[in-house]
């Protein structure tokens, strides 16, 4: 699977996590003694003794399975040191114990010229004009064999093929293949995705793209692993020659989901050239997704702000970084001094740094005087953070991606991960095509539904119902892990009399799933040996969100899966620095380091800190804040890096409050509907233009590192925060990132030990040992809390449904897809648009004939609040009654749907559950044109 490193690469790849590194052997490596591991391949072997590349190979990568492909890698082997002397490919190839390993031999020279000379006969000598001319692994080979010239006549079976340009990424030359099948391998091994594969044979034999279609044809990803495997320019991307010219690369962090992948970029002065995923990142090893390797044009879009802006006589006019820090700070002062800190608030945004959200936290806390602090957070895992706290003492994953590998189960419930964290979704499904049984709880047939063993496609609201369920199975089935409850858990007796007294079929009603597969699902997760979670937004954004939350750490616990490998509760955060947002002390309740500010000795340890007097009252959340702001009280606000109005729900609400305020202040990439609302705009830099830390998912902290400049006219989000701090007579030393850290890691007691020299390439996962050290798995020996609390909770219907649901009969829930990252206001600014054109109305094929729509036909979909036309996708990936759309398009504002429900406990909205009516829409395709009629096809 993608996880697994290659072992030529990587000595203990076949045994990872265990100490095979302590059992050796010898062997003999050009007539020298030396040591030898059971297991590695041969090629490992040289690579441990000989360095990195002891000889030359075609088809071998780090993040593939060994092929023996080409036999470029050949070596000679003998059993005895003047034994006969056996050829073999090196690269798959196991050491045997006290063998006799020649690498450089005239003979096995000999072979590598002739198998080289014998592929470039069939390959183009254009490589003066070739575009990878310079980084080509075919022209390095050649060189390192010693061709000069080309003894065999001329291939012509391989010219003839035409360039494929159909893709706005992916091209192909197939005259360039050399048919070491590396594409193929990365398409199948670390994608999963089996675009590729090779056709014909002998002299014909070929790579081709699905049914020997193009590129945009094909059902590719593009995700750009075959075009970084490729040793050629068979496989490409639009940006592999630019990126070639590059005089820097440097190792960052995307800016996209959770899973926080490693990219390499290259770059010249202040452009971006392209970017490739480091082989030796932890994270990812060599994968991204096509948002993290393509989708980066944005960075210096027409479109980016360029200049402050100041609202005078009701226009945004430009104005000077003085004169909008004078503006903003005079304004603080006056509300403060008119209305408390309390009528002022910020809302800060996991697309900035650790350090840039911990500034903020701190500005609203210690220069304005409230903990009205807010972030993303709240609409998205605020109910995981709260639930784990109260369940385990830990908002955070319990384990790390890493653990799929050694998990013999998973649960995937309310995600879809291949869309939404593709990386960590394609190890997901690699695990699951190789027999690993795979559970998975979703009203919408999911990509990774194809490979489930058990889908239970329930209605959505009803997680909680489902969960009990599956718990009360387990307990009648005699297989609750009574040690690991005994010793680790409390409030087990009433959680058991709460599940015995539940009605099965009444649950059966209310999920839509029949009882025999929940059964089975449960038993299949209770009898693992290591059963591992993952949840994401399917689970936090309903009304019973936290509680649902709760039941996945009851099932982990009632079955013994916490705190070792491969098991765990493991939520995929939707954004990428979710986790270190909240880590920060962007929540109102809670400070840096989740320190509860209404606590005497905790309020007394910040003021100490920060040197200046504090509130001790719980802030205000999101939507706590709209609900101020229309009532009059709630005056200014700061937004860094949130597009509320188009993120948020019920959007004619959100825009209510924001025009009721007196101080809106919005820091910004681009010129957003909730900048457009803004009192002043402030122009911020994208990720690419600052340095600092993300955290990911696995509580990973990593490096960003400044690839570019900031656009002239443009600041950090960091440089804005310390700036006006220094204007409203804040004593905040100048920004600096690594000194903004170093203060975290003596406020946040899980980074107690952090050092930036420390973080290295991969990062650190927290919590932070005194040796700067992380820690993978989390309640190995003891939860925070000392045990972990079992809790039960009963289903209770959304009041949305309750209110609406004789007028709206319909459920309507909202998603993400793999293109965009939430309302798209980066993606749409790159070549994704074009793959990804718009948002779209899955129905199932039973309700669109009963109101007589066709695939394709604008739909009017109408709540209680609104309604919005948006084109229809027939499709039986949602069952009869249940409606799925996606919210990347601002011109649809599927957001005026949504409702003003939230989780009773964490206040994140309930996007999963709106009730709608859905009718033939009169618009036309005024937007795409004709080519906007074409029929659907459904992306799972």
């Amino acid at each position: 699977m993608a996880a697994l490193p290659n072992p030529a690469y990587h000595s203990d790849a076949y045994v990872p996590g265990t100490a095979a590194k302590a059992v050796t052997t010898r062997a003999f490596l050009n007539g020298q003694a030396v040591t030898a591991l059971p297991g590695e391949t041969i090629l490992a072997f040289l690579r441990r003794h000989m360095g990195p590349d002891p000889v030359p190979t075609l088809c071998d990568a780090p993040n593939l399975e060994p092929y023996g492909a080409c036999r470029v890698c050949s070596v000679e082997v003998a059993l005895q040191a003047d034994g006969p002397r056996k050829t073999v490919a090196s690269c798959h190839t196991p050491i045997s114990p006290n063998s006799y390993i020649f690498t450089d031999s005239a003979s096995v020279r000999k072979l590598r010229r002739n198998i080289v000379e014998l592929v470039l006969t069939d390959h183009p000598l254009d490589c003066l004009t070739c575009e990878v001319n310079g980084n080509c692994e075919l022209q390095d080979v050649a060189a390192r064999v010693g061709i000069r010239e080309v003894r065999y006549p001329a291939g012509a079976n391989h010219t003839d093929r035409k360039k494929d340009l159909s893709h706005s990424y992916m091209t192909s030359d197939m005259s360039k293949c050399i048919n070491c099948s590396r594409c193929v391998r990365a398409c199948d091994e670390v994608q999963g995705q089996f675009v590729l594969s090779m056709a014909g044979r002998g002299f014909d034999a070929h790579i081709v793209k699905g049914a020997n279609v193009t590129f945009a044809e094909s059902d590719c990803v593009s995700c750009g692993a075959c075009a970084q495997a490729c040793p050629t320019s068979a496989i490409s991307d639009v940006f592999q020659s630019k990126a070639i010219q590059a005089t820097t690369k440097t190792r960052t962090v995307c800016t996209y989901c959770g899973v926080g992948c490693n990219l390499e970029v290259a770059s010249t002065g202040s452009e971006i050239l392209g970017i490739q995923a480091p082989y030796e990142a932890e994270v990812n090893q060599g994968h991204t997704c096509l948002k993290g390797r393509y989708a980066f044009s944005f960075y210096d879009h027409p479109d980016r702000l360029r200049t402050p802006l100041i609202r005078k006589n009701g226009v945004l006019e430009p104005a000077t970084w003085d004169e909008a820090y004078a503006y903003i700070a005079d304004s603080l002062k006056r509300i403060r001094a008119e209305h408390g800190p309390d009528s002022i608030g910020g809302i800060s945004s996991a697309r900035c740094t650790n350090e840039e959200n911990y500034l903020m936290q701190k500005f609203i806390r210690a220069v304005i005087g409230t903990n009205n602090i807010d972030g993303c957070a709240r609409v998205c895992h605020s109910p995981t953070a709260l639930g784990m706290q109260r369940t385990f003492g830990t908002g955070a994953a319990t384990n790390s991606v890493e653990d799929i590998q050694f998990t013999t189960c998973m649960l995937v419930i309310g995600a879809n991960p291949t869309a939404a964290h593709p990386v960590t979704g394609a190890k997901i499904k690699q695990r699951a095509m190789k027999g690993i049984p795979l559970i998975v709880i979703d009203p919408r047939k999911t990509e990774l539904t194809r490979y489930a063993a058990h889908h239970l496609q329930l209605r959505p609201g009803t997680n909680v119902a489902i969960l009990n369920m599956m718990c009360r199975y387990i307990l009648d089935e005699g297989l609750v892990d009574q040690q690991f409850v005994q010793a680790r858990t409390e409030g087990f007796a009433e959680f058991e009399r709460s599940l015995k007294s539940l009605d099965l079929d009444e649950l059966e009603r209310i999920h839509g799933v029949p009882k025999e597969q929940v059964r089975e699902a449960a038993l299949c997760y209770a009898r693992a040996t290591a059963a591992m979670s993952f949840h994401g937004l399917g689970v936090t954004e309903h009304r019973q969100g936290t509680f649902t939350v709760m039941q996945i750490a009851d099932l982990a616990m009632i079955t013994g899966n916490i705190g070792r490998r491969g098991v765990g509760v493991n939520p995929l955060r939707g954004q990428n620095n979710v986790q270190g947002l909240a880590d920060m002390g962007v929540q109102p309740h809670q400070g840096a380091g989740y320190l509860d500010v209404t606590l005497p000795e905790v309020h007394a340890k910040y003021e100490s800190f920060y040197g200046a007097r504090l509130s001790r009252e719980v802030g205000l959340k999101i939507p706590e804040m709209y609900e101020a702001a229309l009532a009059g009280t709630f005056k200014a606000l700061w937004v860094m890096g949130e597009d509320l109005v188009q993120t948020d729900p019920n959007t004619n609400n959100v825009n209510a409050a924001l025009k009721a305020l007196d101080l809106l202040v919005v820091q910004e990439l681009f010129m957003t509907d909730t900048a457009r609302a803004a009192t002043v705009v402030l122009p911020a830099a994208s990720f690419l233009e600052k340095t600092g830390t993300f955290t990911n998912a696995e509580r990973r902290v990593q490096r960003v590192q400044q690839v570019i400049p900031p656009l002239p006219g443009t600041k950090t989000d960091g440089q804005i925060v310390v700036d006006i701090m220094q204007a409203m007579n804040y004593p905040q030393p100048d920004y600096d990132p690594k000194a903004v850290f170093e203060e975290i890691s003596r406020i946040v007691p899980f980074m107690a030990g952090a050092t930036w020299e420390g973080l290295g390439e991969n990062g650190v996962q927290w919590p932070f040992g005194t040796d700067g050290k992380g820690t993978a798995v989390l309640h190995t020996e003891q939860f925070k809390l000392g045990k972990g609390k079992l809790a039960f909770k009963g289903f209770e219907e959304s009041p949305e449904l309750l209110d609406n649901a004789k007028a709206f009969p319909y459920i309507l829930t909202t998603n993400r897809d793999l293109e965009h990252y939430n309302c798209g206001t980066m993606t749409r600014r790159t070549a994704n648009a074009v793959i990804h054109q718009e948002d779209v109305l899955w129905i199932n094929p039973a309700d669109a004939a009963a109101k007589g729509v066709s695939d394709g036909e604008w739909v009017c979909v109408s709540s209680a609040r609104g309604k919005v036309d948006v084109r229809a996708m027939i499709t039986d990936g949602v069952k009869p009654g249940v409606l799925s759309t996606t919210f990347h398009f601002p011109e649809l504002m599927i957001n005026v749907l949504t409702s003003g429900v939230y989780d009773t406990e964490a206040k994140c909205p309930e996007y999963k559950v709106v009730a709608v009516d859905i009718r033939k829409s009169r618009k036309v395709d005024e937007r795409l044109g004709a080519a906007a009629r074409k029929p659907m096809v459904a992306k799972r």
